[in-house]
């Protein structure tokens, strides 16, 4: 299989490739195979290549548990970058870093992605999981997405993406590989925005500092109009944000803040911010995670789902 993908041209293949260099947690065994595509028809290629074999496709992974066994099988990361900007339509590939892409438009004057600053990962992991941050979401901005399958290359309007809070279609059709987004935004001063993205910036250090390794918040937060009557009774107006309540409220009640398991720790001012102090293990990882979801469901009947992802 390696010769069969070095083979391929563009792409880079290494083998027995440890997966925690490649995961903000620091987390992961070796993965057998790790191949990057650089360009469509290098990744189409390599896809096909491995199609009848054991294979996953990951991005930044800044959102990601990659398991202590690593993965015995091929790991694929689609690392084209580019970027261009007409007027007020932005066209960006899967693999851009996702604040490469918040600088460009800021720098463009252009706004609506600025509110994102600070988040780690990929473009691709972004439109994967919905990514967004305070108050606004990508999907606002996207106008389509590009995508690959079995079938070929593929591209669908906002509404097919099928987008909801941290969702969209390609969480659950895992086939479609996203390629590229092209987003619509609108004109704003720049320098207001960079002022704006700056504050945002130095608030989301305070909580997530850029040399922790962690994920983020692992878990999502839950609309306040789904939740049972019984429940939404006891949750004061005060932490309601965007009709949705952070899940580090029923976290905090549960005793979350400060739980440790081995390397990995529940922050002691953040009940929903796990992090990898150092020595920590996936495993360690999924005990806090069960813990903290077995607490919440059986002080408050809820069931908390991670937005994180397993490998």
């Amino acid at each position: 299989m390696f010769a069969r993908l070095a083979a391929i041209p563009g792409l880079v293949c290494r083998e027995n490739a440890p997966l925690r260099n490649y995961t903000r947690f620091g987390l992961g065994g070796p993965a057998r195979l790790l191949a990057d595509a650089p360009k469509e028809d290098a990744l189409r290629a390599a896809l096909e290549a491995v199609r009848d074999k054991p294979h996953t496709l990951i991005g930044g992974g800044s959102n990601l548990v990659a398991s202590d066994a690593g993965f015995r099988g091929v790991v694929l990361r689609y690392t084209d970058k580019s970027l261009s900007i007409e007027g007020t339509l932005v066209r960006v590939a899967a693999g851009a870093v996702l604040q490469d892409l918040v600088d460009a438009t800021i720098a463009a004057g252009l706004e609506g992605l600025h509110t994102m600053t600070g988040i780690p990962g990929w473009v691709g992991g972004a439109i994967y999981g919905n990514a967004g941050a305070y108050g606004h979401s990508i999907h606002e901005f996207v106008e389509s997405v590009g995508y690959l399958d079995a079938e070929g290359v593929h591209e669908i309007g906002n509404a097919a993406c099928q987008f909801r809070y941290r969702e969209s279609i390609f969480k659950q059709a895992k086939d479609r590989v996203i390629l590229n987004a092209t987003l619509r935004l609108t004109r704003r001063d720049a320098a207001q925005l960079r002022g704006t993205a700056d504050d945002i910036l130095r608030i989301r250090n305070e909580k997530y500092p850029p040399d922790m390794r962690c994920a983020g918040s692992i878990f999502k937060n839950l609309i306040l109009a789904e939740l049972p009557a019984s429940v939404r009774a006891q949750v004061p107006e005060r932490v309601v944000r965007e009709g949705k309540v952070p899940s580090a409220y029923f976290l905090e009640l549960a005793g979350a803040k400060g739980i440790t398991r081995g390397g990995i720790q529940v922050a002691d001012y953040h009940a929903n911010l796990l992090y990898n102090a150092g020595g920590g293990t996936a495993a360690q990882v999924r005990e806090i995670v069960d813990l903290l979801k077995q607490r919440v469901a059986e002080q408050f009947g809820l069931q908390l789902e991670e937005e994180v992802q397993y490998i």
